[in-house]
């Protein structure tokens, strides 16, 4: 593990494991094999570890980074690691200007909108085939006679589709991966030099045979697999940590945090926590078993969780004081909670979990 250094006036912060990213990334490359380009998906601040420092974490490894909108395409201009930016939301037509003039490949769903684009200069684009998200891309019907319009005009970068179920429905997804290859049968003549991408993270571990020339890697490289049998391969890359700012004994029959929904059984050692859902820790965990780690202790959250503050059960993580580190997410001793601990406490994702961690909760790096 690396070393970090820790401000003791820091009330709670994020400590990103650029090895760890490595890590995930050369799984990814040992399951897909030495030919397919991987597009490392680094949108919503890299999932919250940090665009620049993720990015130049795993640029070693990456033919193109994927990014959300156009400020983020320039957090990773910014990092300068010479990879090629794909825009994976449409953007806004005030927006394509920018788009053309800063070299990024956008991702279009029909021939108008690239001939939007195109009328700002030389544009490379990624079309968008919908074979079953409906979101965005157009119908694989329509795809032949719609490149055909703008294929002298553009640059297609790509052809690509994607999966809305690769981690839940397999005989759906497998499906979509033929009628997919179908559509590419019939328009790959007209843009010959096009990549071809269709896996998420889910679906290059189940789908590893069909990778095409590129995959889009996002949740594995931050060391969470969304196919549980395949966690052990991959190491977290983020732990969420805050302090101790209060220590206090309350009598049995005391209630905790608003609405008095937690009342207190027996004699309890209460600890207050820097941290609540104005830092993204979920308020939806409140009376759902969530717990965090004190001493290697795992503490339960008691009550509802505030604005700024949680309190905890502290009584067996001993002779505890304020400034005293708490982890969210991560591990303490023997005692590891992960993302997707919280999250299905929260009965949410981990991809929420991850990009839900706010502002005020600092990064930092080794």
């Amino acid at each position: 593990m690396p070393s970090f250094s820790v401000s003791p006036a820091l009330r709670s912060w994020v400590e990103v494991d650029p090895g760890a990213l490595g890590h995930n990334l050369a799984v990814v490359r040992r399951v897909i094999g030495p030919k397919p380009e991987i597009l490392a998906v680094v949108k919503a601040n890299a999932y919250g570890h940090g665009t620049a420092q993720a990015a130049k974490a795993l640029a070693h490894d990456v033919a193109v980074f994927g990014v959300a909108n156009l400020s983020e395409a320039q957090a990773v201009l910014a990092a300068e690691t010479g990879r090629q930016i794909m825009l994976l939301s449409p953007c806004l037509p005030s927006e394509r200007e920018e788009a053309v003039t800063g070299g990024f490949i956008v991702t279009v769903s029909s021939a108008e909108e690239a001939e939007g684009f195109a009328a700002f200069g030389k544009v490379k684009v990624n079309f968008k085939i919908d074979t079953g998200m409906g979101r965005v891309g157009f119908g694989g019907g329509a795809a032949a006679r719609e490149i055909a319009r703008i294929a002298g005009r553009v640059n297609v970068h790509s052809i690509s589709t994607h999966l809305p179920c690769s981690d839940e429905d397999e005989p759906f997804t497998r499906a979509q991966l033929d009628n997919f290859s179908r559509v590419i049968g019939e328009i790959r003549r007209l843009a010959p030099g096009a990549k071809i991408h269709s896996l998420n993270s889910a679906g290059i571990l189940r789908f590893p045979e069909r990778a095409g020339d590129v995959v889009r890697a996002g949740l594995v490289l931050y060391g969470a697999a969304p196919l549980p049998e395949f966690q052990d391969n991959f190491r977290p890359a983020l732990a969420w940590k805050t302090r101790v700012t209060l220590v206090k004994d309350l009598p049995a029959g005391a209630g905790v945090s608003y609405g008095r929904t937690f009342i207190t059984a027996r004699p309890t050692r209460s600890a207050v926590l820097a941290v609540g859902y104005a830092d993204g820790f979920p308020r939806q965990v409140s009376g759902k078993g969530a717990c965090v780690l004190i001493r290697g202790s795992r503490c339960p959250l008691m009550g509802r969780v505030t604005m700024d503050q949680i309190v905890v059960d502290a009584t067996g993580a001993g002779d505890i004081g304020p400034g005293e580190e708490a982890v969210i997410i991560g591990s303490q001793g023997r005692e590891t909670i992960t993302a997707g601990d919280l999250a299905a406490q929260a009965g949410t994702i981990t991809w929420d979990i991850f990009t839900g961690i706010k502002g005020r909760v600092a990064r930092i790096y080794p």
